[in-house]
């Protein structure tokens, strides 16, 4: 058996895992079955550039602000639903 290869879609979409819904990159790693060192040159490979000039460091914390946002809506929605849950069983 050789290693295994991913399409880009694939690649792609882990990307996107960890930059735009803000997952650490040892969950989705062992999620997905693949090495941090791929999903990290994944990364580099993928991932679109910041802007160059002044806006980089406005761009990159609006970016981290848009992935702890998303991560926190997506936990905030489990949430609703396990009260939604237990609120059932409690009646």
């Amino acid at each position: 058996m050789g290693k295994p290869r991913f399409t880009e879609e694939f690649k792609v979409d882990a990307v996107k895992q960890i930059t735009e819904r803000g997952h650490a990159v040892a969950d989705v790693s062992q999620r997905l079955g693949v090495s941090t060192h791929s999903l990290y040159a994944w990364m580099k490979r993928y991932s679109t550039p910041d802007d160059s000039g002044g806006k980089g460091d406005q761009s990159a914390e609006v970016r981290r602000l848009k992935q702890e946002l998303a991560r926190v809506t997506e936990e905030r929605d489990i949430l609703k639903k396990a009260t939604v849950y237990f609120a059932r069983d409690a009646k």
